[in-house]
């Protein structure tokens, strides 16, 4: 084919050659295309857990679908089960408490006021992020929220698509899932040094990071996310580890808060999700026959007939919002001597002093749950 005129072409030699060529320059040619259009993730959604609305029907064909960008036979699963001689499944190491169908419905969306100088500073972050994480994810203005209320306006005057969705999901909860391994990390090394108990902190925090890389997991069943998405994750992850690493070491208080306030963030989002999908603004998961990953039945136990994407989103929400309460609670406490609220035994009469942290946005007080 003639290039700039006809001294400069360039010879593709066989048919076979050119094909090969271009099957490897399509790919690179679609990243480029990609992050050019302003959606960096070069996120390819997977359709294999949706079905037709007209039951066995075939997804239709590439050039009609606006939500996949890989062909539908070729669409696989992320990570398929790895198969041994003698292993059949690994179950979660922390099995999920559950929720009620009413606890999940009555989370909403909360702000807890700053108090003090720390409370400002960890605000201040999180609007910070939330703005960066817009800004990287191409949410448009016409598609955020009322900036005045942010934490608790789930309105916008053009919803965000379901890649969108998940291109937001995916990078939200790789990084929620660092403060309490980090958290958790330091109080297990603190507790070594110091030969004492901790009173039940390590084991929140651990679990609470477990919950937040199962929300992941079951994120990227749905999606299988391109290599400038997993570089940018790679860079926050370890700017964020470190971040929060020497900040649990200068002030757990305000740490606890600031992952508090990170939370508030996932309970507003994943409320405007809920909202979306009620009002039918993302047609397939609004779709009665979605089907979510089998990982999020398994986790979440979900009951037959309440395995819908919306049901989906009530379990995340609930988790997000007990891990808001507990480190908005967390924030209060003694970090050295008080135990953990959340998992320890009352005294008889003082039962009711129990918290419960998934309708508790804003966390307790000291003098409520400690005395």
């Amino acid at each position: 084919m003639p290039l700039g005129g006809p001294s400069r072409t360039i010879c593709c030699g066989s048919p076979k050659q050119a094909a090969r060529l271009g099957r490897s320059v399509a790919p690179l040619l679609y990243q480029i295309h990609t992050v050019g259009l302003g959606y960096p993730a070069a996120l390819r959604v997977a359709d294999i857990a949706h079905q037709s609305v007209a039951s066995h029907q075939p997804s239709p064909a590439i050039g009609t679908r606006t939500f996949s960008t890989t062909n539908a036979n070729r669409l696989r699963d992320v990570f398929p089960a790895k198969e041994t001689t003698y292993i059949r499944k690994t179950p979660p190491a922390w099995a999920h408490p559950g929720y009620t169908e009413e606890e999940m419905l009555a989370v909403t969306p909360a702000h807890r006021p700053p108090k003090t100088v720390g409370d400002w500073v960890a605000w201040k972050l999180v609007r910070i992020a939330r703005w960066a994480t817009d800004f990287a994810t191409g949410i448009g203005r016409d598609q955020q929220v009322d900036m005045k209320n942010p934490t608790t306006a789930v309105v916008a005057q053009k919803p965000l698509t379901e890649a969108q969705w998940l291109v937001r999901l995916i990078f939200l909860e790789s990084i929620a899932g660092v403060p309490g391994m980090v958290g958790g990390m330091l109080r297990h090394l603190h507790s070594l040094r110091r030969l004492k108990r901790d009173n039940g902190w390590i084991e929140t925090l651990l679990e609470e990071s477990y919950n937040e890389r199962m929300h992941l997991l079951v994120c990227t069943k749905m999606a299988e996310i391109g290599w400038f998405m997993k570089t940018m994750i790679l860079g926050a992850q370890g700017v964020f580890f470190n971040a929060v690493f020497l900040s649990y070491l200068i002030s757990p208080k305000i740490t606890h808060r600031f992952v508090g306030y990170l939370e508030e963030e996932a309970v507003h989002t994943y409320t405007r999700l809920l909202h979306e999908i009620e009002q039918g603004d993302l047609p397939r998961w609004s779709d009665p026959k979605f089907q979510i990953p089998e990982i999020a039945v398994t986790y979440w136990r979900m009951a037959e007939g309440k395995r819908t994407m919306r049901d989906l989103i009530l379990y995340i929400r609930a988790d997000e919002a007990v891990h808001r309460g507990v480190n908005h609670t967390l924030g209060n406490l003694d970090q050295v001597e008080d135990p953990n609220p959340f998992v320890s035994e009352y005294k008889s009469g003082a039962e009711q002093r129990k918290p419960s942290a998934v309708l508790k946005g804003i966390g307790y007080e000291r003098d409520e749950v400690i005395g």
